[in-house]
């Protein structure tokens, strides 16, 4: 296997932006560099490295260690050339005698104040300390370092009141503060990097410390979110991953992208064999920027979990146990029994559900397989049930079904809008970045009906906080809309260049209309006026402004309506096609982009082109050699219809679990019920394979090659870290399986997939492996016109030619509250967790989230009786479910939320039908409920737990 890695090398200090350049000579060398450049990271452009503790390239200099010293000829003192500028003509001796004596001194202090390494430390050979001790010649230390009995307990064998034990509170690194030099590193990355703030020093002098909040913390209980940007930074190893200690150090490692969520995070996974012993964020990674999460950087023991199926499984009813067969076996069957549906109910009772966590190829070949196998167009994907109304509503307007900017386009925002978004939970390493804008001085609005993590937080909060009504995105929107026409904050320059003029002026005779203010619509959406007309003229005047949202807009039954209503904002202003506006979706799972682009759609070929348009089915008629079926096919929500109606049979659904992630979970479980061949190819045993009657094993992010699409339409590399464990990569499975019913696919390896991807697809077609190795990853459209990729969308012009505006009428959903149920119940997501949590639950950061809880506020609380942590009843129109409570004023009174992670509570059985007009989006965010006491699990949570018990049962090998 290949490893790939570009000299992961710190340069010391981040990169000056100066255009005007500097020459000296450092060393008998001269060097050009950058106006404001320090001459450590100078010195580091001529190869010359400096040693260093508490210097990184990540953060701004700090100069707390003193090992950097140097000499400048002409001037006294030796300064730290971490904080020293270049200037011209400057002659710097890093190496001279007397630097190299006062850095041995130092040195020799920072060694005698800290425990000597042995075998027995985890962070022996994995130290900067050892490492730089090594570099500036230290052999011996003059003076007795203290002992670790001396520490615990001083030299007269009293108790130390200050000695604190190994902090192993956190799951996943160790805090062993008699190993830190209080070299603010730490404090640094939690505060710059991450932006959480949970580090400080505190004490002073020899008593300084680093500490987790106040002194009763622990890095557990304190608000340190485990990014690990404090482990990855700290130069001594008093901040160790356990994953260390347990295995040993790594001797190779292999970049790779993120398995979670939509910002499609490098790392560095670094391995000892084929062993991963951790996940580096890698400082080349273009989305992350180095950074990342709890969730990619230590949550990936899944891969690795008992649970993990590994041989394929058969049955012929969903209530015998499962039998363990080859793959050989499994196929046959498999085969056998969709050839059979096909043959006695048409070609069109079977289907296929493509994966927004597999690779692009994988889900390729997905949506192949039905079309040019099973001959029909019944493929769809969990894409659509969270982010189809941008897909429409981008296209409808702007010409493309994605997002505008890469996530570098933020530092540039002066006006940052989040709506129905929450990235301090769902998309954190991004929220850290938009945060650092924030502290810089950029304006924040929040649109959603909860006060979540991202309205406030250390040195930033919300400009202006729209706690809207659940279900009134559009009247917001629109009210924004009417205040920035009425009021003549729009670029006309712009929609006179840019736009149809004529349908401009059709929208703002529209918009105007004295209904769409925000004082008509303020009992619609619960919004005060003030608050609307404050946010859209900050909107509207503030500089380059940039809106980014969520699932909190797209999955509500005006879904489409209120993307475009987003785009009408961005075309009205002027923001679009430069850096720091834009609109930009936050795509939930790694690839729900990149499985959009790759035609999981009934009615879209990849490259979103329609099925019905001859010239594109000739293109893959001529590829494939078939013929493809004109006419659009079933959606989820169509097939399971027809399942029910008996004509619809047979489901080949890849790494998705339907049964917990899509809405309405009894007709969801009426539907699988109903057919008589359910292919489930995942991980793990997921609430879907209850209802199954094939199981193909499949394999982890870190045991295949392919790529995946972020949500700034960034193609990122995924290469194989380790042999899949069950054999076979999911594009090799698909593969066979295909081959089993009658084709003749013979790929070898992802690249050819993607060659034919990039063959039939304009917007991929200049993307080869080649050179996604050579740029590290580009961004679709990748062709002729932009050989290397095209980060910003739309600069001279729109993708449809000018940019289109659309009424936007505000429907009230006919999911409506009523004395029966009176509370409205919203969903989302937390930072531990990830979607249906099959990855997640399986790793420790279930310490953190290991059950769902329902928000209520504290008067909707009291008039029921609920106190904190009691058992309710959720009940709606579809059904209900029981959970814990936790009451907070986070969600207005009439407001209720819930995260989706946990089985045992299927938040789903609550959710409705209820769909967005264009795409059938579910309405996740708006479903009327009720709250009561309860006394535990309901009946029906009993009978489903008994039933999945029932459902899992494998038996013995022979």
């Amino acid at each position: 296997m290949k490893d790939f890695i570009i000299p992961d090398r710190d340069f010391g200090t981040p990169a000056a932006k100066s255009k005007k350049l500097v020459t000296l000579n450092i060393d008998g060398y001269d060097v050009t560099v950058p106006e404001g450049t320090s001459i450590m990271r100078a010195a580091a452009e001529l190869g010359i490295s400096v040693p260093k503790l508490c210097a990184t390239d990540s953060m701004d200099a700090f100069g707390s260690c003193r090992l950097c010293l140097v000499e400048i000829e002409g001037r006294n003192g030796t300064p730290a050339s971490c904080t020293t500028p270049v200037m011209p003509g400057i002659k710097v001796h890093t190496q001279s005698p007397n630097v190299q004596q006062i850095r041995r001194g130092v040195m020799e202090l920072y060694a005698s104040d800290h425990p000597v390494p042995g075998l027995t430390d985890a962070a022996n050979g994995d130290s900067q300390l050892q490492t730089m001790a090594a570099r500036v010649g230290l052999r011996e230390i003059r003076y007795q370092p203290v002992a670790d009995h001396v520490r615990q307990y001083g030299a007269d064998g009293t108790a130390n009141p200050d000695w604190r034990p190994v902090d192993e509170s956190n799951p996943y690194f160790t805090f062993d503060s008699s190993k830190c030099i209080v070299c603010s590193l730490c404090v640094r990355a939690c505060e710059d990097v991450q932006g959480t703030f949970a580090l400080t020093i505190e004490g002073r002098g020899f008593d300084s410390r680093v500490s987790a909040g106040v002194s009763e913390d622990n890095f557990l209980s304190s608000d340190c979110v485990s990014c690990g940007a404090c482990v990855q930074v700290c130069p001594t190893g008093s901040l160790q991953e356990k994953s260390i200690a347990e295995m040993g150090l790594p001797d190779r490692s292999v970049i790779t992208t993120c398995a979670y969520c939509g910002v499609g995070c490098s790392f560095k996974a670094e391995m000892r064999g084929d062993e991963l012993v951790r996940m580096t964020p890698y400082k080349h990674g273009k989305a992350n920027r180095g950074h990342s999460c709890v969730k990619g950087r230590f949550a990936y023991g899944y891969a690795t979990h008992q649970d993990r199926i590994l041989n394929p499984m058969i049955r012929d009813a969903i209530t015998d146990p499962w039998k363990e067969v080859s793959w050989a076996e499994a196929m046959e069957f498999a085969a056998a029994k969709m050839k059979g549906l096909q043959a006695k109910y048409g070609r069109n009772s079977v289907g296929v559900i493509t994966s927004s966590r597999c690779t692009n190829e994988e889900t390729y070949l997905v949506q192949k397989l039905t079309r040019a196998v099973f001959m029909n167009n019944n493929t769809d994907t969990c894409a659509r049930v969270c982010h189809s109304p941008t897909g429409y509503g981008l296209g409808q307007t702007f010409g493309t079904s994605a997002g505008t900017q890469d996530f570098d386009s933020v530092e540039d925002s002066d006006v940052i809008m989040v709506i129905g978004a929450n990235p301090s939970a769902a998309h954190p390493v991004f929220a850290s970045r938009m945060k650092k804008r924030l502290r810089k001085g950029a304006k924040l609005i929040v649109v959603d009906p909860r006060r979540t993590e991202t309205v406030e937080g250390p040195h930033y909060k919300a400009d202006h906080h729209l706690a809207l009504t659940p279900g009134t995105n559009v009247a917001v929107v629109s009210a924004l809309a009417h205040v920035i026409v009425t009021e003549k904050l729009y670029d006309e320059e712009f929609i006179r260049t840019r736009c149809d003029w004529d349908e401009f002026q059709d929208y703002m005779e529209f918009i105007a209309d004295p209904k769409h203010s925000p004082e008509a619509l303020e009992l619609v959406t619960g919004v005060p006026a003030a608050e609307v007309r404050g946010a859209a003229r900050l909107y509207a005047t503030g500089g380059n402004a940039a809106i980014y949202y969520g699932l909190g807009v797209t999955e509500h039954s005006q879904g489409s309506t209120t993307v475009i209503g987003i785009a009408n904002l961005a075309m009205l202003t002027g923001n679009i096609g430069r850096q720091g506006v834009g609109v930009n979706p936050l795509r939930g799972q790694n690839n729900v982009q990149g499985s959009c682009d790759m035609g999981s759609f009934p009615h879209e070929l990849p490259g979103y082109r329609h099925v019905k348009n001859p010239e594109v089915r000739a293109i893959y008629e001529k590829a494939w050699g078939v013929t493809i079926d004109p006419e659009p096919g079933l959606r989820i929500p169509n097939m399971l219809d027809a399942a029910v109606e008996g004509t619809f049979k047979g489901l080949y659904c890849q790494g998705e679990d339907i049964l917990q992630s899509d809405p309405d979970t009894h007709h969801v479980a009426a539907g699988l019920a109903a057919m008589e061949c359910v292919i489930v190819h995942d991980l793990f045993l997921n609430e879907t394979a209850n209802y199954a009657h094939v199981f193909f094993p499949g394999s982890t992010f870190l045991e295949k090659d392919g790529t995946f699409t972020n949500a700034e339409r960034r193609i990122n590399m995924v290469r194989q870290v380790m042999a899949p464990k069950q054999g076979y990569a999911d594009w090799e499975v698909t593969q066979m399986f295909a081959n089993a019913m009658g084709a003749n696919w013979s790929y070898t390896h992802p690249s050819q997939i993607m060659d034919e991807i990039a063959m039939t697809t304009p917007s991929f077609a200049g993307v080869t492996y080649e050179k996604l190795e050579t740029l590290g990853s580009v961004q679709w459209p990748c062709n002729e016109k932009a050989p290397e990729g095209t980060p910003m969308m739309h600069i001279d012009g729109f993708v449809r030619g000018k940019g289109k505006f659309i009424r936007t009428e505000y429907v009230a959903t006919d999911e409506k509250a009523g004395p029966r149920f009176p509370l409205l119940l919203t969903t989302g997501r937390i930072l531990s967790q990830y979607n249906v949590g099959a990855q997640t639950r399986r790793t420790a950061n279930v310490v953190w989230h290991d059950q769902d809880l329902l928000e209520i506020n504290p008067h909707d609380a009291e008039n029921r009786g609920i106190r904190e942590g009691d058992w309710v009843r959720l009940a709606s129109r579809a059904g209900e479910t029981t959970l814990r409570a936790t009451i907070t004023d986070r969600v207005a009174a009439g407001v209720v939320y819930t995260t989706f992670h946990h089985p045992d509570t299927q938040a789903n059985v609550i959710t409705t039908d209820f769909s967005d007009w264009a795409t059938n989006c579910p309405e996740y965010k708006v479903t009327a409920v009720q709250v009561s006491p309860s006394n535990g699990p309901s009946e029906w949570q009993e009978e489903y737990a008994a039933q999945a018990a029932l459902s899992r049962r494998i038996l013995a090998a022979e």
